[in-house]
């Protein structure tokens, strides 16, 4: 089994342990999660662990409980046929988040504690500059450092006009063309990035390889893969659940189900950083507090006009700045909801502790 270093672990991570003074606990990673059963890692091998009461009765959302990546306080089980226990949750230094799908507004965590993260797309069917660029966003707010990677590079496409258009949608954010599978696969513009106890996490739609990707860096195949579909390019969820591996010549990937819906969870300033053409203009616009819809005196929109700011990417900016402001009211309403929900059931516990005092 791997060492702590090998999984990340570091003299941070150490004195963040023994902050928490436990006793009998030793520190392991969460590889997987089904069900609230989860398997870890560490030195001592691979285990399932369960919650301990504390942490079901404390958390106000999953996003609080461990999800892959985390680093947790383990108790070992003190019975036979028993499971061991996390008991504790190290702080996160990085959480790629997206809102849950659906009507509800909830924080549906991907991956925590990952150095980069692999925003992969397939040169086929399924390339979306577009999607690239909110991917971008989510990155910037999970704190990882990003990487574009464009596979199947072994496909007939212009690849040299795709990269300068990605160069245009993410500056500064490295981009890599690479061919995991079949004859004359080469992934090794990657391997820069799986040094040991380093964490990389792929992110991407079905179909577009990120299975296979990690079978080329394993050396060996791993993870179940599909072939796509060839009508309109589609793959199959192979993954379903998300999952860390440690590989054997240093490195730690995160695998990922595929995300056809992205939608932001944090109300930040990602989205800026993202679009700097845009950022630029808006220090001339008239109005300091300007939208850059359908106020008068936009520099931004003056700049679409005159072209010197893409079209396409400012109705990107726009659709990603009303999520955001949608974001940010429907997070209003459900704090709300969530504070009258915690006053009736403080009212109850009232109640209840009255009562038994008044018999």
């Amino acid at each position: 089994m791997p060492s702590l270093i090998e999984l990340g672990w570091d003299e941070v991570w150490a004195a963040q342990f023994q902050a928490l003074a436990l006793e009998g606990e030793t520190p392991a990673r969460v590889s997987l999660e089904h069900n609230h059963v989860f398997r870890v890692l560490s030195p001592d091998g691979e285990s399932l662990a369960e919650l301990s009461g504390r942490i079901r009765h404390e958390a106000t959302s999953r996003a609080e409980m461990p999800s892959v990546g985390d680093w947790v306080a383990m108790r070992p089980a003190t019975a036979e046929g028993a499971r061991p226990q996390i008991r504790a949750i190290l702080p996160r230094r990085s959480v790629f988040s997206r809102k849950s799908a659906g009507d509800e507004t909830k924080q549906q965590v991907v991956a925590v504690n990952i150095d980069t993260v692999f925003l992969v797309s397939g040169l086929d069917q399924d390339f979306n500059a577009r999607r690239i660029e909110r991917y971008l966003v989510m990155a910037r707010q999970s704190g990882a450092q990003p990487v574009v990677v464009l596979n199947k590079a072994d496909l007939p496409v212009n690849i040299e006009r795709i990269v300068r258009e990605i160069d245009a949608v993410a500056p500064n954010v490295p981009v890599h063309p690479v061919h995991a599978k079949g004859a004359g696969a080469d992934v090794s513009a990657l391997r820069a990035y799986l040094s040991v106890g380093k964490t990389v996490a792929l992110l991407g739609s079905s179909g577009v390889g990120k299975s296979t990707i990690i079978n080329a860096l394993a050396g060996q195949d791993l993870l179940k893969t599909a072939a796509v579909r060839e009508s309109d390019g589609r793959g199959r969820h192979t993954s379903v659940h998300r999952h860390l591996l440690v590989l054997g010549d240093g490195g730690i990937v995160i695998d990922t189900p595929g995300m056809r819906e992205m939608q932001l969870w944090e109300a930040d300033d990602a989205v800026d950083e993202v679009f700097p053409e845009i950022e630029a203009h808006a220090a001339d616009c008239r109005f300091r507090d300007c939208r850059h819809d359908t106020e008068p005196g936009c520099s931004v929109k003056a700049g679409v006009a005159a072209g010197t700011i893409d079209a396409d990417r400012y109705e990107s900016f726009i659709k990603l700045q009303h999520e955001r402001t949608a974001l940010i009211a429907l997070q209003a309403v459900r704090s709300q909801i969530d504070e009258k929900r915690q006053s009736r059931q403080g009212s109850k516990a009232m109640k209840a502790l009255q009562k038994e005092r008044g018999r």
